[in-house]
């Protein structure tokens, strides 16, 4: 019987961006021969590799090979070579917002966690994150105030202003509800939705419609918490939340301040789903070019990015979980990448394939 096989888009980027990623593709190559899958992956350029070497930040065949695919893995792009270009031309803006926008990308979900092992590495003190957090920010993608029109700057002088129209459809804040949902049935069973209902109108829809949504998810737990309160709330309680559901511009702020709560961004995924099983799956963090090609960085956002793949766009829940507790396990021996090393007793300092070895050896 042949292996089922699913066509990944690799694009590994910037800065550390291919070095973790090929510690992300060894996890690959273990889930083959565990579980009895084949990935056929094709390689691309995208952001500074892509202007390198094709001219622009999203090339015509990386685009291409990605409509060829069932899934992106995406590495990191940007650093200080191409910040001179004109905003739109560069990396992240060049790359990130045309692929969002081609592939229907919608929902952005941004794992925020504390792993036991490194409640020591946070800004919170220790008795409110006391044995680790896990909570979810699921953010809208491709509404609200970022992308709606009218938006520009106009007049002269005194008279001159910026304008941004911040819209959402019922339409929009349906499908993004009811994937919190469907996630929190999975997790703790609680939504909590982030407006602004007593200022904004946009809010107002959002809340009315979030509410329709959670009808149907009776066992669900559904809150609601103004945006300024959440941000507060965060630092103070984060155990309090599981799933944070979001419009765009809140979800951007938040979900970058859950991340900064657990001490490195270099521990995070993220990923990007359109409707169906598409997705792309890319660390929260940047392509930190400080760093590259130094063999510190810390592959473990690329692996869990890669494993959020599997459970997301390729139903393989137990390689996903396998990837999941392989990674907790190497944290609770003590091995540390330098972002996340404190040098107290029970750590070791490991680069980067030490540390890709490490879970792949426990997968």
């Amino acid at each position: 019987m042949m292996p089922k096989t699913f066509k990944v888009a690799v694009l590994p980027g910037d800065g550390i961006g291919p070095e973790v990623m090929t510690e992300a593709l060894k996890i690959l190559d273990a889930v083959e021969r565990k579980y009895a899958v084949k990935f056929e992956r094709t390689h691309a350029n995208v952001g500074g590799a892509g202007i390198d070497r094709e001219g622009k930040a999203l090339p015509q065949t990386t685009i291409d090979i990605c409509k060829a695919s069932d899934a992106i893995l995406f590495g990191s792009v940007g650093g200080p070579k191409w910040e001179k270009l004109p905003p739109d031309e560069q990396p992240e803006r060049g790359a990130l917002l045309p692929l969002r926008k081609i592939f229907g990308l919608f929902c952005n979900l941004r794992p925020a966690i504390i792993f036991p092992a490194l409640t020591g590495n946070s800004s919170l003190k220790q008795e409110v994150i006391e044995g680790g957090f896990d909570l979810l920010v699921v953010r809208e993608l491709t509404g609200g105030i970022y992308f709606a029109q009218p938006k520009g700057i106009e007049g002269e002088g005194a008279e001159r202003k910026g304008f941004d129209t911040m819209l959402y459809h019922d339409f929009e804040v349906e499908r993004i509800a009811h994937i919190a949902f469907q996630i929190a049935r999975k997790r703790q069973k609680k939504v909590c939705s982030i407006d602004k209902a007593n200022v904004l109108s946009t809010s107002v829809l959002w809340r009315e419609v979030v509410e329709r949504v959670g009808q149907r998810y009776p066992d669900v737990q559904l809150s609601h918490m103004y945006v300024d309160n959440a941000a507060m709330q965060l630092c103070r309680w984060p155990k309090q939340f599981d799933v944070l559901l979001c419009g765009n511009m809140f979800g951007d702020i938040l979900s970058d301040e859950a991340a900064m709560l657990t001490g490195s961004l270099g521990m995070l995924p993220s990923a990007s789903l359109a409707e169906g099983s598409f997705g792309m799956y890319e660390p929260s963090g940047g392509s930190a070019p400080d760093i590259a090609g130094q063999g510190i960085a810390n592959p473990i956002a690329q692996i869990l990015s890669a494993g959020m793949m599997l459970r997301y766009s390729f139903a393989l829940t137990d390689a996903a979980d396998a990837i999941d507790q392989a990674v907790r396990t190497v944290l609770d021996q003590g091995l540390r990448t330098r972002d996340i090393y404190q040098n107290k007793p029970g750590e070791k300092l490991v680069n980067t394939v030490e540390m890709g070895d490490a879970i792949l050896k426990n997968l």
